[in-house]
């Protein structure tokens, strides 16, 4: 496989030893408008992080109409931002070169939102009435939840990226995003909904990788290692510094975010440990193990979201992760 081979290639290349160009311009495209979700990609870039190990790094913002995955694989841009472990093994399964070199988010920010009291534990939910669960998260978390807890696909009402059902039945269940549906419907209604996070409960993907193309890591290894260095130190920076310059850069991307809506996602993000929490501790933001992919693969096998027999290691390299970079920031 052409992906094998080329990081078979990567394996003889010892990272530094290819000079890189001062000034090296390279684009990481998000997989969404900005937001403090992305927050420490534009902190590196806000406060010379990235300039520091040679890179001038442009972020290209995503969003609806926005296919930023596409422009990686046409050569538009050098790095994107990955949704979770799924795409790493869906790109082994369709033969795209398409690599993880880093796991922002240690845990899947999916949650379940529900009226208050609803629920004690995540095992609880099977109790709710109905679920609103989108089309998207049918054969993925949805099949991983009747699997795992036992809920009936019948409990399901399809989710039109409206809380308006949720709010007007109180014994029902939401699919959300762990800073986004939560926030609004506190906004919406004044009442602070309760909030299950899948990835507690045993999803384990990781999500918001950093991806790109494996020729680029057999190729220009020491862009990939100050990219990704440079975005560790970036969220550490974000999470736990002054993110002023990085909330600037933000809003300027993304004029209708708030300071509030962006407060909010900073804080959920930490309480949660999306970000730094598990293997970061000792590993550093960013880390990846084959324990953990090798987890979340056999639950995608099981719930017959991925067939077996793929070589996931494909997908993925643990090259530039896990040496502690950053750690010396954190507080």
């Amino acid at each position: 496989m052409l992906v094998q081979r080329l990081l078979l290639t990567t394996g003889l290349i010892a990272l530094g030893t290819t000079a890189m160009a001062q000034n090296t311009a390279v684009k990481f495209g998000t997989n969404w408008v900005a937001q403090a979700e992305h927050g420490g990609f534009y902190q590196a870039a806000a406060d010379g992080t990235y300039a520091a190990c040679g890179l001038d790094v442009t972020i290209v913002p995503g969003g609806p109409q926005v296919n930023n995955r596409a422009s990686l694989l046409a050569g538009q841009i050098e790095f994107s931002m990955g949704g979770s472990s799924l795409d790493a093994f869906m790109a082994v399964q369709e033969g795209v070169p398409v690599v993880a070199v880093s796991a922002i988010f240690q845990k899947d920010p999916q949650v379940i939102v529900t009226h208050p009291g609803k629920a004690e534990t995540f095992a609880d939910l099977v109790k709710l009435d109905k679920l609103l669960i989108g089309d998207a998260g049918v054969i993925t978390f949805w099949a991983w939840m009747q699997k795992a807890y036992g809920f009936k696909p019948e409990q399901r009402e399809v989710y039109t990226f409206s809380a308006a059902p949720l709010i007007a039945n109180e014994n029902w269940g939401m699919q959300g995003y762990l800073s986004s549906e939560p926030f609004f419907v506190e906004k919406e209604t004044g009442w602070k909904p309760d909030v299950f996070l899948m990835a507690d409960a045993g999803y384990t993907a990781y999500s918001t990788t950093i991806e790109t193309m494996a020729p680029t890591i057999a190729e220009k290894p020491e862009v990939v290692k100050c990219f990704v260095d440079g975005s560790a130190k970036g969220w550490y920076n974000y999470l736990y510094g002054d993110n002023t310059a990085a909330n600037a850069l933000i809003k300027a991307d993304n004029p209708e975010m708030s300071d509030e809506a962006i407060a909010y996602g900073v804080n959920a993000m930490k309480e949660y440990g999306i970000v730094d929490s598990g293997d970061t501790e000792t590993m550093g933001i960013g880390a990846m193990t084959d324990e953990k992919m090798a987890d979340f693969y056999a639950k995608m096998v099981e719930v017959g979201a991925l067939p077996e027999g793929l070589d996931i290691k494909a997908g993925y390299t643990l090259q530039f992760v896990n040496q502690g970079v950053g750690l010396d920031l954190k507080p």
